[in-house]
């Protein structure tokens, strides 16, 4: 069984754009491939995610 993310591929898309890689992403429809990614970028969108959530955190307070 495939594990489902919290966080959309649209909104993962968006971090690597930032990054400048996404281009290496390939999206068919609404699947989104990172099989294209190492695994140094595909730790930077995590951590891009998480800076994210800590500015939307911070902002609420």
């Amino acid at each position: 069984m495939a594990r489902r993310s919290i966080v959309s591929d649209a909104v993962k898309y968006e971090i690597a754009k930032e990054l400048g890689f996404a281009d290496r992403i390939q999206i068919n429809g609404d699947r989104y491939d990172y099989s294209n990614l190492t695994t140094r970028e595909a730790g930077l969108i995590v951590r891009g995610l998480i800076e994210k959530a800590e500015q939307l955190l911070a902002s609420q307070k």
